[in-house]
């Protein structure tokens, strides 16, 4: 493990970002936090001259980990924690090189986001958006049997793309719309989980050729980046619903924006995007049937702090030579 265990001296930890008060009050009790004090990142040439000589770094999505950032640090950084599920900001393999745990906050966000990814699936479905909109616009005149139909939700079919702790608490919830699930993963789901929440393993191709609407659930890898391409969604049922919960470039938002352009699609709802921020000239901000959310899932005041707390934890036992609570599996080096 890198660097030495911790001293009578308090060891100094790097906070990316301000983070709720229940991560920061754990780390403030064992350690000297030098906390970058902004809503914003902190920039990269700022990032780098703060990690130097620090012993713990908590992170978020938005900084990248890499070897120029772990250079910067020095031997003396002994763990890096991410106030995150996703760790794709960080360079594994660098960290393994030298020793350095790394750590996430999975379990924590996980009903935040299923909630999130449902609401995203009703508001696109039914066209709350465009309805709001509507109303504000002072649009609305009499009632239209007519007016904005939207998307039976309730039995209809659901297909989710990784059956991990997320995609399976999105399945929970569509067994009380009546909906059939179908699923597809990396590996199967134990039959008692299928049998509970009603879902059934299918072929990529199946499910998306099958389901009224389609949730992704996935972490971003080479091989999961824009796993939903131009070819994945003209095989998506006509008139069919994209929701994304997973990371941004699991989907190609320019074939997304022409599916959606042509009526392919009837909708698709976003709460991550490639970049992020979304530019407000994107084209897909342009098309009333898409609904985009500022990466949100997770953003709820128990889950946050809970995050945080996490997060906090990681750091204290990586300072200790401790295993991580939530440690990342590092690659083999």
């Amino acid at each position: 493990m890198g660097g030495s265990p911790m001293s009578s001296g308090q060891p100094r930890v790097f906070v990316t970002r301000r983070i709720p008060d229940a991560g920061l009050a754990l780390l403030r009790d064992a350690a000297s936090v030098d906390l970058f004090d902004s809503g914003m990142p902190p920039d990269r040439d700022e990032l780098l001259a703060r990690v130097a000589g620090v012993d713990g770094l908590l992170c978020l999505l938005t900084d990248r980990v890499d070897d120029e950032l772990l250079d910067a640090a020095g031997p003396s950084l002994r763990v890096v924690s991410n106030l995150a599920v996703g760790y794709d900001n960080i360079d594994l393999a660098a960290c393994a090189r030298r020793g350095i745990p790394v750590g996430n906050t999975p379990g924590v966000l996980t009903e935040a986001t299923a909630d999130l990814a449902f609401a995203l699936l009703l508001a696109v479905a039914r066209r709350l958006p465009e309805s709001e909109r509507f109303v504000r616009e002072d649009r609305w005149v009499t009632w239209d049997p007519l007016l904005l139909l939207g998307r039976e939700v309730s039995g209809q079919t659901l297909g989710i793309i990784g059956f991990g702790r997320i995609g399976r608490e999105v399945a929970r919830r569509a067994r009380g719309f009546g909906m059939r699930v179908l699923y597809h993963s990396r590996s199967r789901a134990p039959e008692p989980v299928e049998t509970e929440l009603g879902a059934t393993m299918v072929d990529l191709d199946t499910l998306l050729g099958t389901c009224d609407v389609v949730s992704v659930h996935v972490n971003l890898t080479p091989e999961t980046r824009h796993l939903i391409d131009a070819r994945a969604l003209a095989t998506m049922r006509p008139g069919s619903i994209l929701i994304n919960t997973s990371r941004g470039p699991v989907v190609d938002q320019a074939a997304l924006a022409d599916a959606l352009r042509s009526g392919h699609l009837f909708g698709a709802g976003l709460d991550v995007t490639d970049p992020e921020p979304m530019r407000a000239d994107d084209p897909l901000l342009a098309l009333p049937n898409c609904l985009v959310l500022p990466h949100v899932a997770s953003a709820t005041d128990t889950t946050r702090a809970r995050m945080a707390e996490k997060a906090a934890r990681n750091v204290l036992a990586g300072l200790r030579g401790e295993p991580l609570p939530d440690a990342v599996p590092l690659p083999a080096v």
